[in-house]
């Protein structure tokens, strides 16, 4: 029994090694070779450099919370005092700044109930919402999202 375990153990570790020690082309799926550092990431600009500037970012999907189609770098960050995206999408400003008002969702308590601020729930904006940078996909693929569902014309039955 001593023995058969013996031999169990330097099996396992032999085959072990030879993972630690493969060769160093592995590639990913992808064919990346991951060996290779990665680099930092390079720095992307916004699509819309200033609100007001750039038109809404078509959603990929019906729930999508919109993006922000503008830079969001040079404002203040969102804190109990004050969020800078309120002074212009908020219920009181909304339309003499021409912004989209945020979402009615956004005024109700989690029983439901509606509030006439927005609620706790919803006070940080980019936790959902990101800002639109201009980039390539990170990889190849053939999504098309609801934006293009919605164009076709409907099945007649």
């Amino acid at each position: 029994m001593k023995q058969t375990l013996k031999i169990s153990v330097a099996a396992v570790a032999a085959c072990l090694a030879g993972l630690v020690f493969a060769a160093d082309d592995t590639r990913s799926m992808r064919g990346a070779d991951v060996n290779a550092s990665d680099g930092a990431a390079e720095v992307k600009t916004y699509v819309g450099k200033r609100p007001g500037t750039q038109a809404p970012v078509a959603r990929t999907f019906s729930t999508q919370p919109p993006v922000i189609p503008h830079a969001v770098d040079n404002f203040d960050e969102i804190n109990l005092e004050t969020n800078q995206c309120l002074d212009c999408h908020g219920a009181a400003n909304y339309k003499k700044k021409k912004a989209p008002e945020i979402g009615q969702s956004h005024f109700l308590d989690r029983d439901g109930k509606k509030l006439s601020d927005a609620s706790a729930r919803r006070y940080n904006c980019v936790q959902c919402h990101a800002p639109q940078v201009d980039a390539p996909p990170l990889v190849e693929n053939t999504f098309q999202g609801d934006e293009v569902a919605a164009k076709k014309p409907a099945k007649k039955n």
